[in-house]
């Protein structure tokens, strides 16, 4: 008989522990398909994009955040730091002549002015000046 006064007490345990276990993992299916939308691949897999992200502003670490959104998006960043240049206007500098790449960039930051600045001993396609109109998206942490 006392076995009795614990089947209801388990078997109510076990409907909260599947319960919960449903609801964690479509909320955690729902944060993935957020992530996977928001961090759209825009340079197609063939090409590769060398890109150098420069900070024009003086809030700190911002080129290093812009650098983890423009690689979720296909672009292959060799180099991000600051500069002494500051701008109000994200600034997308095309330095290898390929006017389509400036604007595949200038479309994963969201807005960027689009500058022809042509230098071939950078060795990079594109120099990205990250303004401070620039918005980092929302998602999860990266240390």
């Amino acid at each position: 008989m006392t076995w009795r006064r614990w089947v209801v007490p388990a078997i109510v345990l076990v409907f909260l522990a599947v319960g919960t276990w449903l609801a964690l993992s479509t909320s955690r299916a729902a944060l993935d398909a957020r992530t996977a939308a928001r961090a759209r691949r825009v340079v197609p897999d063939s090409v590769r994009i060398k890109v150098e992200v420069l900070n024009a502003t003086d809030t700190r670490g911002l080129a290093r955040r812009a650098m983890f959104s423009l690689r979720d998006a296909g672009f292959d960043v060799v180099s991000f730091g600051n500069t002494t240049e500051r701008a109000d206007t994200s600034i997308v500098r095309d330095r290898s002549g390929h006017a389509q790449w400036a604007a595949l960039a200038a479309k994963a930051l969201g807005a960027a002015r689009i500058e022809q600045k042509p230098d071939s001993s950078h060795f990079l396609d594109l120099t990205i000046l990250v303004g401070r109109s620039w918005v980092p998206p929302r998602g999860p942490f990266r240390p």
